[in-house]
């Protein structure tokens, strides 16, 4: 308990899903976390139910000027950011001849160009104070190409090579960069799932919950400062890939 005590995070799509999972135990471990999300109503009634070391940010990442006050609008709020859990993300599967190709812009610009912009904003104030941690929501996906979700798949790939570069880039300067590469998880990314596949999923126990990929960036997060860990695969035991 308290393994976070005084720390400051922000977390990405944190109204729902691995975002506010990943934000109820960092504060339950001591962290006061800035709750960004898009969804205003969604992240200030997250917030009120977390209590004060919950504090709501709305932003659209997919706006440019929203996205590049990332860092500057967190710290109007709370001085300082020592975590950064990158997780906000969207989700495409299906044969690529039947996708639409807004859908596909979309969803490479929030998955891949925001985290990279995210990353690129707040590395200078971590670097300026010689620590932090950065925590990448990747997936599965990215370590297997998925034949039903290749756009999906591709922008996690993309994911596990970001990850590895910044991570040499940047440990020189006491700042540790991972990622978390969950298996299927039980969330509203998994909308787009075809139904028959969702339905076998649940029925075989290939689903795992929020809160345990949230209990895998914890880990991460509470390693001692010469120990990273580059990525962590969470896969539900029954899921065969």
């Amino acid at each position: 308990m308290n393994e976070l005590q005084g720390k400051i995070a922000a977390v990405t799509g944190a109204a729902s899903g691995i975002g506010l999972a990943t934000s109820e135990a960092m504060i339950a471990a001591g962290a006061t976390v800035v709750l960004v999300d898009r969804d205003a109503a969604a992240v200030k009634a997250a917030c009120s139910r977390l209590g004060d070391h919950a504090i709501p940010l709305v932003l659209d990442l997919l706006d440019p000027e929203d996205c590049a006050g990332l860092l500057r609008k967190s710290l109007a709020l709370v001085g300082r950011l020592d975590i950064l859990h990158a997780n906000a993300g969207t989700y495409i599967g299906g044969d690529l001849t039947e996708t639409n190709l807004d859908a596909i812009d979309r969803m490479l610009n929030l998955n891949v160009n925001a985290v990279m912009k995210n990353v690129h904003t707040v590395i200078p104030h971590m670097i300026e104070r010689g620590s932090g941690d950065i925590v990448v929501t990747s997936s599965v996906a990215g370590h297997f190409p998925v034949p039903w979700e290749p756009v999906y798949s591709a922008s996690k790939w993309a994911m596990t090579c970001f990850v590895q570069t910044m991570r040499r880039q940047l440990i020189k300067h006491g700042v540790r960069v991972g990622s978390v590469s969950p298996g299927p998880v039980a969330s509203a990314l998994l909308a787009d799932w075809p139904e028959e596949n969702l339905r076998k999923a649940k029925e075989a126990g290939a689903l795992i919950e929020p809160k345990e990929v949230a209990d895998a960036v914890l880990f991460m997060l509470t390693r001692p400062r010469n120990v990273t860990i580059r990525d962590i695969v969470v896969l539900p035991s029954a899921f065969d890939i």
